[in-house]
């Protein structure tokens, strides 16, 4: 993470969401476990140990975080049709979000796809490269129409 996405983060901390903040720590884990490989509990521990923790829905960020690196095979094959390239080709970012989205996508029925989209895109535009959000988008559109079939109708 860069000085000036960490800067961005603490400034805006206090106006999000406690999911949002949940979110963003997940995709922090996430984005440590693809490059680290460290296991779920030892991410899961530092992430508690950070001062923005404390603006999280624990249980939200419990489930989000087990969640994703229990499935990610699952979650995987679902995103791989929908990619123009394969998975290890992408950003660890956009790989994060992608992980994560598909994952509140599939377990999270009680969230608005849309909502799930927008996160993704926000996260995206904050963390991932200069034009991410375009492909996360686009990518998480489609998936969302072959997931959320009743939804999208």
């Amino acid at each position: 993470m860069t000085d000036k996405q960490i800067t961005v983060q603490k400034k805006t901390a206090k106006y999000k969401s406690k999911r949002r903040v949940s979110r963003e720590l997940v995709l922090q884990g996430l984005y440590q476990w693809r490059l680290t490989g460290e296991t779920e509990s030892a991410i899961a521990s530092q992430l508690r140990e950070t001062q923005i923790f404390s603006r999280a829905d624990e249980a939200f960020f419990s489930r989000l975080l087990s969640g994703v690196l229990t499935h990610v095979d699952q979650l995987e094959q679902a995103i791989q049709p929908y990619l123009d390239r394969s998975l290890k080709e992408l950003s660890p970012v956009e790989y994060s979000i992608l992980l994560l989205s598909t994952y509140e996508l599939v377990h999270f029925l009680d969230i608005p796809y849309r909502a799930i989209i927008n996160e993704a895109i926000e996260l995206a535009r904050i963390y991932g490269g200069s034009d991410g959000y375009k492909y996360v988008n686009g990518v998480l559109d489609k998936l969302a129409y072959k997931l959320r079939t009743t939804e999208t109708a």
